[in-house]
């Protein structure tokens, strides 16, 4: 694992703390935003064109207009015609991580100081309105979450290898960036040392930070999920698949399972990610679009630098394979192995869940338990007893992966995380050598919970869906409620993909700055136009002329002529929407797919 020069402890005193009640000023000229505990401290920004300025002391004899409270501010984005500052409205308290409180982000509001649009070409203003409608899907983005008194991106074994001093610099500087949800809009804020009002918001899991009391033998153990999502390659589930050419792939997420008991803390780490070749699966209106690998000459080095940013971090890495080893997803699988098959510190393991495991047999999950185990037990899993002394480390990762590192992945992670756990509290002497949480029902149906409910939240926030497969991991086999509720997800999945992921991948790219405004020209494809209305208006016209039609075919031979006409006719539009699907879906204009 990586970290800092030193072993000591990051929890010694004098740690950086963020304002955390904010007022918010609107006047006709400018926003105010200061500290309620500090109202000397804060900032100006103008309404004309963003321009900001630190709070001078000398406030406006005016009162404003309208005053509010506000709970942090996010950050400043510039489009073409100003400057929109992100602020968070509302917040819930969910919990706390290692002693500091937590809160989940649930409502953000935009405040635009774009006086100056209203002296832009027609075709500015066009894509401005555009630009605003990317922020207002923004300002719905679930699983942010923050604290005002600690960093949240860092890991227990990172943390426990700060630098001395490390946790009294501003909580941005503490941060990683690869985790941080909002860096691309931090800069002006950083430019005038606005250090206390920088809050870095993280996008992941906490599952509403309550951490499950385990009371194994009237032992109170303290188990808590923490998932941290990678903001490289952020985006939507099949507008961002695979890897880019830096070796940054789609959906990566570190998972921590931190478990708390008489002062012992032991924490394991896993990692999830999409397969790191250069791929896509684009949508289509089919079900299930084709898989298709691109043929690149920077493959192999794509592959390279992706398993050698994770033994930088993280040490040898176990990748383990889930997706079928047959079809499009067995074409993908046997290229993964063979990049992998000669690099140095990654162990490529196949496992094909769907053969193996089918929808219902959860427990055969130990037939790649059983391969791994030797490995498993190399790596290990971090451990610092009640005095702060570490006993253990973890000195490996497994990176999980199907083909959307969801479903199949949640429900191996969770398997790998009970038999780790189950090592963890033997050794913390809660267990006797032999026996497992699964034989305490109750406890072992809370820690099923926690993990289907951290497999419901990821899968949100890059599916815009629950899970499927969750009845695996709450109840180790598929009951008829989670096969409804599994059928419901996937038409979400469908409709969503196909409808509506274009403009979500296009917010997740402007607000992550791998896109970037200017205005020496229009916003490519802007005029993207879909035909999908007119199609469906045609062939639900068609059907329910050709039914109408046929009814009063046994009339006579014209109507049953009339019927084959408006029957070939919508069968005609339907070849037509098969034939150009990818045509009439939703598709992101601003960024490619790589």
């Amino acid at each position: 694992m990586d970290g800092g020069s030193s072993s000591s402890s990051s929890s010694s005193g004098g740690n950086f703390k963020l304002y955390e009640q904010l007022e918010l000023q609107e006047f006709p000229d400018k926003f105010v935003v200061k500290s309620v505990e500090a109202p000397d401290q804060g900032f100006v920004i103008a309404r004309r064109d963003g321009t900001i300025e630190p709070l001078d002391g000398d406030s406006s004899s005016a009162s404003p207009s309208k005053t509010s409270t506000i709970y942090g501010v996010v950050g400043t984005i510039r489009l073409l015609a100003g400057n929109y500052l992100l602020v968070i409205t509302s917040r819930i308290e969910v919990g706390n991580y290692l002693g500091f409180p937590v809160y989940r982000v649930t409502s953000m509001r935009f405040l635009s100081c774009n006086e100056l649009l209203k002296l832009s070409t027609a075709q500015e203003k066009k894509d401005e309105a555009y630009f605003m409608a990317l922020l207002k899907a923004v300002q719905s983005t679930p699983g942010l979450y923050f604290s005002y008194e600690t960093d949240l991106t860092l890991n227990f074994q990172r943390r426990r290898k700060l630098i001395e001093g490390w946790m009294a610099k501003p909580i941005w500087k503490q941060a990683d960036p690869r985790f941080v949800w909002n860096k691309n809009l931090l800069d002006e804020l950083i430019e005038f040392k606005l250090d206390r009002f920088i809050i870095p918001l993280l996008q992941g899991n906490i599952l509403n930070f309550q951490a499950t009391q385990l009371k194994l033998k009237d032992s109170p153990v303290a188990l808590t999920i923490f998932s941290r999502r990678c903001t490289r390659r952020l985006g939507t589930r099949m507008w961002r698949r695979g890897a880019n050419l830096e070796g940054d792939v789609a959906n990566f997420i570190e998972t921590e399972q931190l478990a708390e008991f008489e002062g012992f803390k032991s924490s394991l780490l896993q990692s999830r990610g999409s397969i790191p070749l250069l791929w896509e699966q684009i949508v289509d209106l089919s079900y299930k679009p084709r898989l298709k690998i691109i043929d690149h000459e920077q493959t192999s080095n794509v592959v390279e630098r992706h398993f050698h940013d994770l033994f930088q971090r993280y040490g040898e890495t176990i990748a383990v394979d889930l997706t079928d080893k047959h079809g499009d997803e067995g074409e993908l699988s046997k290229a993964f192995a063979n990049e992998t098959q000669n690099l140095p510190n990654v162990r490529y393991v196949p496992f094909d869940f769907h053969h193996i495991c089918g929808n219902s047999n959860f427990e055969n999950l130990k037939v790649l338990y059983e391969q791994l185990s030797e490995l498993l037990e190399k790596q290990g899993y971090f451990l610092v007893d009640a005095e702060g002394n570490i006993l253990e480390e973890q000195k490996g990762i497994v990176r999980s992966n199907c083909i959307d590192c969801l479903d199949r992945t949640n429900v191996t992670q969770s398997y790998l995380a009970q038999k780790c756990l189950d090592a963890q509290l033997q050794r913390m002497e809660v267990l006797d050598s032999t026996e497992s949480i699964s034989v305490f029902d109750e406890e072992y149906q809370k820690f099923r919970t926690l993990w289907a409910e951290h497999g419901d939240e990821i899968s949100l926030e890059y599916a815009g869906t629950y899970a499927l497969k969750g009845d695996l991991v709450r109840y180790g086999k598929q009951t008829f409620g989670g096969m409804i509720r599994d059928g419901m997800s996937a038409l979400s999945r469908y409709y969503l993909n196909n409808f509506q992921d274009g403009i979500r991948q296009d917010a997740a790219d402007l607000i992550s700055g791998h896109y970037t405004v200017r205005r020496d020209g229009s916003v490519r494809q802007m005029e993207s136009f879909s035909y999908l209305p007119v199609a469906s208006a045609l062939l639900i016209g068609g059907l329910t002329l050709t039914s109408f039609t046929l009814q009063q075919a046994g009339r006579n031979a014209h109507q049953f002529m009339s019927s084959v006409l408006w029957a070939g006719m919508t069968a005609g539009v339907a070849a037509v929407v098969k034939a150009n699907g990818r045509q009439f879906c939703s598709r992101p204009r601003l960024c490619g797919l790589v």
